[in-house]
């Protein structure tokens, strides 16, 4: 079994990733990382394909069909899998993903931090305030990989969307903010590959000039994705469906699939 860490970087498109991302395609020139072009499903909104890309589902099968939807999946996830399995999980990420596998709706004052072998999402630190530094919610990431040493890591950083819809995806702002989470990453990466992990970094997805997403132009569809990790090798193909992430988490870390998840192998993995 491997120990997985999932990054989401929310609105990031795959333009962008690959134009901006110095770090992380400084790993690939280097042949230690792989960048795919990922298609998202419909509708390109954030709530929706948290639950795609963690449940392997299509929106119209969860029925978690536009952000206003709050309430528990009623999927079988990464997270509920992996507790079935008994694994640990953890997760730092927007109060959404409390809501989706943990609890819902989400109480300010008490599920901020939430550590509780019961739960999906065993070990969690969630925010609430789209402008939460990324800064800061990498090292809610790391506390939780190094103090509770989680199977699976689910890290979602909010930055890039924050400032995409505040600017669009055309601006110096939107791009800079893309940079400085690369070299956020650049201070954790090599630690997590030095200790085994076998990484995925992606996107749910992108951001259009409107400063907005939720269509299907390519910039708010097509995202990127790097995998990193001895478990993946070079792949000739141009798109990955999203659908795959979660079979191809499961199957890292030992795991069975879902009966609803594709049983497509991700064409990346060894």
């Amino acid at each position: 079994m491997n120990k997985v860490i999932l990054v989401l970087l929310d609105g990031l498109n795959y333009d962008t990733g690959r134009s901006r991302m110095g770090f992380l395609n400084h790993l690939v020139e280097m042949k230690k990382a792989q960048l795919y072009k990922v298609v998202s499903a419909l509708p390109s909104l954030s709530r929706p394909l948290y639950e795609t890309i963690l449940t392997g589902t299509n929106p119209i099968e969860h029925g978690i069909t536009n952000n206003s939807v709050n309430r528990r999946s009623i999927e079988e996830s990464i997270f509920s899998i992996a507790k079935k399995s008994e694994l640990k999980t953890g997760a730092a990420a927007y109060h959404w993903v409390s809501e989706l596998y943990n609890k819902s709706p989400f109480n300010y004052m008490d599920d901020r931090i939430q550590n509780d072998p019961t739960m999906n999402i065993q070990n969690g630190m969630f925010y609430f305030d789209d402008a939460y530094p990324d800064s800061h919610l990498f090292l809610d990431g790391e506390y939780i990989r190094k103090t509770c040493d989680p199977d699976f890591l689910f890290i979602h950083s909010m930055n890039i969307d924050f400032f995409g819809h505040l600017y669009s995806s055309g601006s110096k702002e939107y791009r800079k903010k893309a940079l400085e989470v690369d070299s956020i990453l650049s201070n954790f990466v090599l630690t997590w590959m030095e200790q085994g992990y076998q990484i995925i970094i992606t996107a749910d997805h992108g951001m259009n000039s409107d400063c907005d997403h939720g269509g299907i132009e390519d910039d708010e569809r097509h995202v990127p994705m790097w995998t990193i990790g001895e478990q993946f090798v070079d792949a000739d193909c141009c798109e990955i469906n999203q659908l795959l992430i979660a079979p191809t988490i499961c199957r890292m870390l030992g795991l069975a699939p879902s009966e609803k998840m594709i049983k497509e192998k991700f064409i990346g993995l060894k």
